[in-house]
């Protein structure tokens, strides 16, 4: 896929292009491109990506948002890990947006490299995984 946009940057895996958080980072910062993240509400209020151009658009919900997805610039499209991010890498590809990107490893992998964050201790989820990213089941006894 060749876009106008993430000229010599990324890597092409699953038939499309793939960022590094860094090069996600540097692209949002100095080439104005929007992050999309597709991590579900329950997920969002701990961590944040700490960008000026960031959108939440919820990967269940992205039938009935992506119409409002700017067509025409850099679009980087984040999760938590990676994997929910593919899922709507391909349905926008099949809506027709090129200037897409995928953050490889997403906000997971954007923490672990020390990129900007906003993290809000009083909303941080319960769980067994030590990245605090899943909620915990709630058990009725």
């Amino acid at each position: 896929m060749k876009t106008r946009f993430f000229r010599n940057i990324g890597f092409q895996s699953a038939g499309f292009l793939n960022l590094t958080p860094r090069e996600a980072y540097e692209e949002a910062k100095e080439n104005n491109a929007i992050i999309v993240d597709v991590r579900e509400t329950s997920l969002i209020n701990y961590k944040q990506f700490d960008v000026p151009n960031l959108i939440y658009a919820p990967n269940s919900e992205l039938k009935n948002y992506f119409s409002k997805l700017p067509a025409d610039q850099p679009l980087i499209i984040a999760d938590s890990a990676g994997l929910r991010s593919r899922e709507a890498m391909l349905f926008l590809l099949n809506k027709g947006y090129s200037n897409i990107a995928n953050l490889a490893g997403g906000i997971v992998e954007w923490e672990r490299d020390g990129l900007p964050l906003k993290i809000d201790e009083g909303e941080a989820l319960m769980g067994a995984c030590v990245c605090r990213l899943r909620p915990r089941k709630k058990i009725n006894y």
